[in-house]
């Protein structure tokens, strides 16, 4: 792109008269240059640019003028706000992918699709104390005890306290999410490729007690106040969590080895058969499969739990992390031709309503990868 033509597609963004392949193509321009020395200055000020973006960002917030996707902060705190905001800006001129200068790849024109990929969406399947297995997906209604579900969620009223309490298992696919409000109106948002074990009713006084029994949840637990203090605790295959009344996401996949809890608000006893670990706010903790020690780091949590309001935001993250990611999403086997190239680290933001031929469309389009192929089910990066 020439510079009067970035100059003159810029002055239309900036009045809101663009489309979405001439904002991607006015990011892909701007993120370019990669460092202050790059920049062309007779474009003037990069700082000054990236000002007129944000400001028009932020009108349109204000006005509520931007139909892409509403991106709300999970919490009111300032912090959450600006980081929501900048999130937001890359959705309004469409997906980045930045790779790092280490590595510059090219790509070529993807193969004709065998099979359509489709984008994720709400569906489970619900197994009963008794075995029996139910689909949950939009369109289909289910009710049975203090449980109801229209498809898209699914959940469980007060109602049906007893001496012995039936546990449901809620299985969610590759390719899905759902969402479940428990009995205690614990609230649990489930990604791709996992699987909750929950009774169908809690006993005041008494510890409420559920399994992430593999995959990645967020959890808005319902306070002990609520329920004669009674604590809540999460079970996964390598550690117990065990909270008062808080947020928090645990990623516990069974084709990674280590589990990721991170706490947004409260404070949270992460422990195994060795160790535990008290998190505050903004803290992760990592147990590996190796060894079981449980370390603890400050992160974005943003950037953590973005999951959850359909976004997906990588930071230095090797393409093969992506690409499992992706998978799970998009219920697509993603391989590479050449294991190295799975190395390779990306910053960006990937929306999840987007194709997922977009996606390979935009990596194309700012030449980071040699070729990839599609073959039914498969994308094959070489």
């Amino acid at each position: 792109m020439k510079k009067e033509d970035f100059l003159l597609l810029l002055n239309r963004y900036l009045s809101g008269d663009t489309n979405l392949e001439e904002n991607n193509k006015l990011l892909n321009y701007y993120e370019s240059f990669q460092t202050d020395k790059d920049w062309d200055e007779t474009l003037g000020s990069k700082e000054e640019l990236e000002f007129r973006m944000r400001t028009r960002l932020q009108n349109a917030i204000q006005s509520e003028e931007s139909q892409v996707i509403p991106i709300q902060p999970f919490y009111t705190k300032t912090a959450f706000k600006l980081t929501a905001m900048a999130a937001s800006l890359l959705l309004l001129i469409s997906i980045s992918l930045i790779i790092s200068k280490t590595n510059p790849l090219k790509i070529e024109t993807p193969q004709v699709a065998h099979k359509e990929i489709l984008i994720g969406s709400d569906k489970a399947t619900l197994t009963l104390e008794d075995g029996s297995v139910i689909a949950l997906e939009k369109g289909k209604s289910y009710t049975k005890g203090n449980a109801s579900s229209n498809g898209e969620k699914l959940v469980y009223n007060s109602n049906g306290k007893s001496a012995a309490i039936a546990n449901n298992l809620l299985t969610i696919p590759r390719g899905g999410q759902f969402f479940v409000q428990l009995a205690d109106s614990t609230k649990v948002w489930l990604n791709s490729e996992s699987q909750l074990r929950y009774p169908v009713a809690f006993v005041d006084g008494q510890t409420r007690q559920v399994e992430l029994v593999y995959g990645e949840a967020y959890f808005e637990v319902s306070p002990s106040t609520k329920h004669k203090g009674s604590r809540f605790k999460v079970k996964t295959q390598e550690q117990n969590v065990e909270v008062i009344g808080t947020e928090f996401n645990i990623k516990a996949y069974r084709d990674e080895p280590a589990i990721y809890t991170t706490l947004v608000e409260g404070v949270v006893a992460v422990s195994n058969a060795a160790k535990k670990q008290i998190l505050t706010p903004s803290q992760q903790s990592k147990i590996t499969e190796y060894n079981g020690n449980i370390s603890v780091s400050e992160v974005d949590v943003y950037n953590e739990i973005s999951w959850r309001k359909g976004l997906f935001v990588f930071k230095g993250m090797p393409l093969k992390d992506i690409a499992r990611v992706l998978s799970r999403w998009y219920d697509v086997d993603i391989v590479f031709a050449d294991p190295a190239l799975g190395n390779v680290k990306f910053n960006g933001v990937l929306n999840k309503n987007q194709k997922l031929e977009d996606i390979l469309t935009t990596i194309k389009n700012i030449n980071f990868i040699n070729a990839y192929e599609k073959k039914d089910n498969k994308i094959i990066i070489r």
